[in-house]
């Protein structure tokens, strides 16, 4: 399609939108998220702990409504960069090829990386392939985070602080940057002891607020439409002029 649609604007418009669509979930994230906030207002935990597989692998049998806000809030951090500013990135840069490949190293890490000690072997190329095609984009993600959080009540200063200070910490190589923006863009402290079909990981705390609460999920939502619009906005001009360039060439 790359090379079908070049010369022809109107047709790479469409294609590029038509692979966007397909290879972006900003819109399912916040759904979920969202749906996620209502039941836990309306102190439905049964509904939240059926909703939160939609979002995360973790076990939801035992969590309170405190420990299902902190995953949620964990997930948009997380996916604000994989689901959505990753893929624009690379689309940016490498246009058609670049969203359509991303996705599929992203959905194969997804089904196969690590899934298993039993496997372990077997997932490690995908694991390793997506720690790397999310190096650059989990902390662009993170910038742009503490750059919007007083969209949500935070301070850049102590969203910067919180990111570099906790980063580093977690045990992916990029989701840490993520997770810990915004906890300091929200005040809050994410992290902590989590459960995995039947296998338990103690993740380092990531901030230093406050525990999350359910209100914290709408906060991070519109700090995670608002980085959305934002990445859209730089990716379409910095692929708009990519084009006009390749065109007078």
């Amino acid at each position: 399609m790359a090379r079908l649609t070049r010369r022809r604007p109107w047709l790479r418009l469409a294609a590029t939108g038509a692979a966007v669509w397909t290879v972006t979930g900003a819109r399912s994230l916040v759904t979920e998220a969202e749906r996620i906030a209502a039941a836990l207002q309306a102190a439905d935990l049964t509904a939240a702990r059926a909703a939160l597989p939609n979002l995360c692998g973790r076990d939801p049998a035992n969590l309170d409504a405190g420990e299902l806000a902190r995953a949620v809030v964990e997930s948009v951090a997380e996916n604000t960069s994989d689901a959505v500013v990753a893929p624009l990135v690379w689309g940016a840069v490498a246009g058609l090829p670049g969203l359509t490949g991303y996705r599929a190293i992203n959905t194969l890490d997804a089904m196969v990386g690590y899934r298993s000690a039993k496997y372990a072997r077997f997932g490690w190329c995908s694991a390793r392939l997506d720690d790397v095609a999310n190096w650059a984009p989990a902390r662009l993600t993170g910038l742009l985070t503490v750059a919007f959080s007083p969209v949500v009540g935070g301070s850049p200063v102590r969203a910067w602080r919180v990111m570099r200070r906790y980063g580093a910490q977690h045990p992916s190589p990029n989701a840490g940057w993520c997770e810990a923006a915004f906890a300091g863009a929200l005040g809050v402290r994410l992290g902590g002891t989590n459960a995995y079909a039947g296998a338990t990981e103690h993740r380092p705390m990531l901030g230093d607020g406050r525990a999350p609460e359910p209100a914290d999920i709408r906060r991070a939502v519109r700090l995670c439409r608002t980085v959305t619009i934002a990445t859209t906005v730089a990716a379409a001009v910095v692929a708009g002029t990519g084009a006009a360039i390749e065109d007078k060439a």
